[in-house]
């Protein structure tokens, strides 16, 4: 048994590009996750009581990057050259943000005007990064044989890893959450999800599979608790009150923790960050025999 599974969000077929097979960048994620996870757990060992003789765990990452990427996108960070899914789901995205909103015109003015104000107020890296998330959730969304595909790799390595702890990032929260709602029959002592979009609006909510009843989530019946964490500044954990206020059994939702003045969504912070380390750690310990 491995004591923590991890699914990936977007921006990671980088892995795939510079390994010679999957299998490789599987390894490579893993080791970049293990890492991490390692940093904030050593230095909740220096800072508490928390037995200094266990060993660091693995974090086993589940891989489906190679499978909603795309090829090189047409247009580079032009929003009118994201397709007509994708421009909602900018403008929608944009929406949220935007104190007044994206203004009114044809889908690709609108798409575009959402991109301007991602660059005017967050930098043409954040515009970049919204692009990204973008097309990779929108082939994740809009591609059913692509989704099942994603689901059924995070579910075959639950089912051979049988973690206590599953760690989904980013759009990987989404797949987390659907494989186990998908695959009843997987088990875990605790869901954590970082930087999560699980409850945008028009984005990713009302898209969940399954769809929220009555306009709320649950907790999938796989999960025996669930903690939620994002940095305050992360525009992809939005709304920023955290998920407690539209998923029910969110057992611990933190919103407004900081991993890095300009690190608001990245993965490596997260994993190291000491919110993350307390949250893992109790679990950890009290596996030991």
């Amino acid at each position: 048994m491995t004591a923590i599974v991890g699914v990936h969000g977007i921006g990671n077929y980088h892995y795939r590009a510079h390994a010679d097979s999957v299998e490789a960048a599987t390894s490579a994620i893993t080791a970049a996750w293990t890492g991490a996870l390692g940093k904030g757990l050593n230095a909740l060992k220096e800072s508490t009581a928390l037995d200094r003789s266990s060993a660091l765990p693995t974090a086993q990452v589940a891989y489906y990057a190679h499978l909603l990427h795309r090829g090189t996108p047409q247009g580079g960070d032009d929003p009118a050259y994201l397709d007509e899914d994708g421009q909602d789901l900018l403008i929608a995205w944009v929406d949220q943000l935007a104190p007044a909103g994206v203004p009114q015109g044809p889908r690709t003015a609108r798409a575009r005007a959402a991109g301007d104000w991602l660059s005017r107020h967050l930098g043409d890296r954040v515009l970049g990064y919204a692009l990204t998330f973008v097309r990779e959730a929108n082939a994740y969304l809009r591609d059913n044989s692509r989704r099942h595909q994603v689901r059924d790799i995070v579910a075959e390595i639950i089912a051979q890893h049988r973690p206590m702890i599953l760690i989904a990032h980013s759009l990987g929260s989404v797949v987390a959450y659907e494989t186990l709602w998908q695959h009843p029959d997987l088990s875990v002592d605790l869901l954590i999800t970082l930087g999560s979009p699980l409850a945008i609006p028009r984005v990713i909510f009302d898209r969940l599979d399954p769809k929220p009843a009555d306009g709320r989530g649950q907790r999938p019946p796989g999960a025996a608790a669930w903690a939620n964490l994002a940095d305050v500044g992360d525009i992809v954990a939005i709304p920023r009150d955290g998920l407690s206020p539209y998923f029910d059994g969110v057992t611990h939702d933190n919103p407004t923790m900081v991993i890095g003045e300009y690190a608001f969504h990245k993965i490596d912070y997260y994993l190291a960050a000491h919110e993350t380390a307390e949250v893992i750690a109790p679990l950890l310990d009290s596996s030991r025999p």
